[in-house]
């Protein structure tokens, strides 16, 4: 592919300003990636986009002013199995900062051994943008999973819960916990009442189904804040187990195209869900620091 096939990413929104919600002391930002030097971190020939110079500093600019402590950072399908630019951020703040790698099947277990010393605490599978990632099925995966269970690691999965077969029955057979993006990455136009996301309600209500509160704007029907279309799955998600849904920025919001919605507006959605103090204090604190092992 020529380097024009990959669609350069606009930046985050510049302005930094104090959201409406005040985070619980301990706030874990759960799903955040940083991106570049490409001098030093080359891009994959696989990718799906090609995103800007993202560094760590810049993400922890917006962490000092929304009183976010603590990050961990996703591997993203442009780096492949590439780890690098992910494990030299988690080295300047090893104490603040847990990662989810990207790994083939052909991973050492010594490897998996260092990651696990560097702070990784799970494994991502990307089914919907792949890029570079590795694994081209769930059943490749199912077979290495059990290669997790010695670390007390989880399988962080990309997928659209509403299109996935049998979701409940394959992925509840996992040896290891499972953690999935944006809110099951289903278009709000689909519905709750879609059976494949009652499916996936009756998945995290098992317990071994974590949710990841992050990128709105990817699953809306609308063009700019608030999204109040997502509202009802939050609150569906909410009400399926409050104990296992944890919340992150998906700074610095890759792959948007259309309107860049503002930081501290998608952070106050929050707000349109729950007001419970003791329901935020799960989401933005407990539930991560139970699933990273802070």
């Amino acid at each position: 592919m020529a380097e024009t096939d990959f669609p350069i990413c606009p930046p985050p929104d510049q302005i930094l300003r104090l959201p409406k919600i005040t985070l619980p002391a301990g706030t874990i930002d759960t799903h955040a990636h940083v991106f570049g030097p490409e001098s030093i971190y080359p891009l994959s020939p696989h990718r799906g986009y090609t995103p800007r110079q993202a560094d760590l500093d810049k993400l922890l600019e917006l962490h000092e002013v929304f009183g976010v402590e603590r990050l961990v950072l996703t591997q993203p399908s442009v780096y492949g199995t590439d780890n690098r630019a992910m494990l030299d951020a988690i080295g300047r703040f090893p104490d603040r900062i847990r990662g989810v790698v990207a790994v083939g099947p052909e991973v050492a277990d010594k490897e998996l051994e260092d990651f696990h010393a560097q702070g990784i605490r799970g494994i991502r599978v990307n089914m919907v943008d792949k890029g570079g990632m590795p694994f081209a099925s769930i059943a490749e995966f199912c077979r290495f999973a059990e290669r997790l269970k010695p670390f007390g690691w989880h399988l962080e999965l990309l997928i659209h819960v509403h299109e996935f077969p049998d979701l409940r029955e394959t992925l509840g057979q996992l040896p290891v916990d499972i953690s999935v993006g944006h809110l099951g990455y289903m278009k709000t136009s689909a519905g709750i009442d879609h059976p494949g996301f009652q499916d996936f309600l009756n998945l995290l209500r098992d317990g071994h189904c974590w949710v990841k509160l992050t990128g709105t704007y990817r699953i809306t029907t609308l063009d700019q804040t608030p999204y109040l279309d997502v509202t009802p799955i939050a609150q569906a998600l909410i009400d399926a187990n409050p104990d296992r849904l944890i919340w992150g920025t998906d700074w610095p919001h890759v792959a948007t195209y259309g309107h860049m919605p503002n930081d501290a507006d998608l952070l106050d959605h929050m707000l349109d869900w729950t007001s419970d103090a003791a329901l935020q204090q799960k989401i933005f604190v407990d539930n991560a620091v139970e699933l990273f092992g802070f």
